[in-house]
């Protein structure tokens, strides 16, 4: 070791003042370049991201408080005797796309065409004004196109759903 260093120190020695300042100013360079990459451009970029993390966590927590409040409804919500469920759950659906076949504490649903806005629709107010739950779902993209209210064609469904009643016989 204390050879290569003398050997290191004999060179130096050896060049012009005005090498020895081309490199000692090309060794600051590199060195300020590399505290740079290594400390500040990571903490730099950290800081530019931080606006953008923080919007998207704010929207992820949204998003949670809504799915906290949804499910504080659905528990606090009065149960439905069968009957009830079932009444409300015919009141819903909306002429001959969607026919329903009561069978003991399960709904049987075959959809025609039904296109998927008004199936989703149908489906979230099943799921609160009639407590009924999909069990089973059998859908196919249908072949036919429904329009929509705007002129446009939007994707429709055919197929079957099982829906669960409330299983008391009557509000307690």
């Amino acid at each position: 070791m204390k050879a290569l260093r003398a050997q290191t120190q004999a060179r130096w020695q050896a060049l012009s003042p005005r090498e020895q300042r081309g490199i000692s100013v090309f060794g600051t360079l590199v060195g300020v370049w590399l505290f740079w990459s290594v400390a500040i451009a990571p903490a730099l970029n950290t800081l530019r991201d931080s606006d953008n993390r923080r919007a998207q966590i704010g929207l992820q927590q949204a998003h949670m408080l809504a799915l906290q409040n949804q499910a504080q409804a659905l528990q606090t919500r009065t149960p439905l005797s069968r009957d009830e469920a079932l009444r409300n759950l015919q009141g819903l659906t909306p002429g001959p796309q969607i026919q329903l076949n009561v069978q003991g504490d399960r709904v049987s649903v075959q959809l025609k065409v039904v296109p998927a806005p008004i199936l989703a629709n149908w489906l979230a107010q099943a799921r609160n004004q009639a407590q009924a739950l999909p069990v089973e779902a059998h859908l196919t993209r249908s072949n036919a196109t429904a329009a929509s209210n705007a002129g446009n064609a939007t994707v429709a469904w055919d197929g079957s759903l099982v829906l669960s009643l409330p299983n008391r016989s009557a509000v307690r």
